[in-house]
């Protein structure tokens, strides 16, 4: 089993693939629709790494993935850009799914 990554920038392939992690870089709609399609159907594959900005792309592709689908397990993950959540992204996520207010 191993990780795979798709992106929409070189410097995180590089930075990942240094790390032993294989990718693909990939900018249009389609082709991280593609990308996707791939990756879900190599068995080797158990964890899919994906970039924020990608993931936002395909949102409906994602969220089928992972509701439907227990692999591969799918990762967002922020570029070398940062994140594009809120600063208490994981404070707020607390809060709303348990109802208690750290």
């Amino acid at each position: 089993m191993r990780y795979y990554l798709i992106t929409d920038n070189v410097d995180t392939q590089v930075g990942m693939r240094l790390a032993g992690v294989e990718g693909v870089v990939v900018h249009q709609r389609d082709e991280v629709q593609e990308a996707i399609k791939e990756a879900e159907a190599d068995s080797s594959i158990a964890i899919l790494l994906i970039t924020e900005k990608l993931a936002a792309i395909v949102p409906d592709q994602i969220i089928n993935l992972r509701l439907y689908r227990s692999h591969p397990l799918v990762v967002i993950i922020p570029d070398r850009h940062g994140t594009g959540r809120a600063p208490d992204s994981i404070t707020r996520y607390i809060r709303e799914a348990i109802g208690i207010k750290l």
